[in-house]
């Protein structure tokens, strides 16, 4: 993980998901780039005769707050001891940022506020949406975190699926060094053992225990959630679900319930 790629904005979980972006250059002797987007289709509007309307004075506001941002970062950041380059794009915040994540190892970013605690900033399913749509794994870190608990337990939510043995392949970096679970909840009905992905990261020296647990009266979500809770989990490695039906993308319960609620770090790969 040398490129690390660290969505910049004004919101107030910035700073957070900018040190573990500094800490994992740090790590792995790696390069963080920032990227500040600023979705020119908001200042769009169209009437009901055919008629397009450009914002442009809230155009230039708008820009003119991204220079003021991108000048406090190079300042911010003249002191680090991390190679940096902030980027600037003009798309939306997902595109863009799966745009910048082509040549990008990791993607950083921030899960959502609270309903009632949302004023603006960025789509509430923004981790989701780069998830499924980036070339690169994605981190999402809760509101508040400024750090990864390196050597807290790791739990593996899988179910035999190719999109959990790509996450669980692509995050076995941050996997050494630390406990290693693990989970499925029922029977393991996918295409892939769990058996098989323990014999892959033995062979990273990653020596993982493997889980089995009844759902009882919770859904498959919340007793993934109960699980990574109880065991102390400091990182929770899973598949990022989505299919496409009538253009829509419908994200699986179990995707959806932790983008929208977890309280640990998530680390997803489509």
């Amino acid at each position: 993980m040398r490129s690390i790629l660290v969505h910049a904005d004004n919101d107030s979980a910035f700073e957070g998901r900018l040190q573990v972006a500094l800490d994992l250059a740090r790590r792995f002797e790696g390069h963080a780039t920032l990227l500040i987007a600023t979705p020119l289709q908001q200042f769009v509007s169209f009437d009901p005769f055919g008629g397009t309307y450009f914002a442009a004075e809230a155009l230039a506001a708008a820009q003119a707050d991204d220079l003021a941002l991108e000048s406090r970062l190079a300042e911010r950041l003249a002191g680090e001891d991390v190679p940096w380059d902030i980027a600037m794009a003009d798309g939306d915040i997902a595109g863009a940022l799966a745009g910048a994540a082509t040549f990008a190892d990791l993607a950083v970013v921030s899960l959502p506020a609270a309903k009632d605690e949302r004023h603006g900033g960025p789509p509430a399913m923004l981790a989701g949406d780069l998830a499924v749509s980036a070339a690169a794994p994605v981190l999402a870190l809760p509101r508040g975190a400024s750090a990864l608990a390196g050597e807290a337990p790791a739990m593996v939510a899988w179910n035999g699926s190719a999109q959990a043995a790509h996450a669980l392949r692509a995050a076995i970096p941050l996997l050494g060094g630390r406990p290693v679970v693990l989970v499925t909840v029922g029977d393991d009905d996918g295409d892939f053992p769990a058996t098989d992905a323990l014999r892959y990261l033995s062979r990273h020296d990653i020596h993982a225990e493997l889980r089995t647990v009844d759902r009882g009266d919770k859904t498959v979500e919340e007793r993934l959630e109960q699980e990574a809770l109880a065991m102390g989990a400091g990182l929770i490695v899973m598949g990022a679900f989505g299919r496409s039906r009538l253009r829509e993308t419908i994200f699986g319960g179990v995707t959806h319930y932790l983008l929208t609620s977890s309280r640990i770090p998530l680390f997803l790969a489509h």
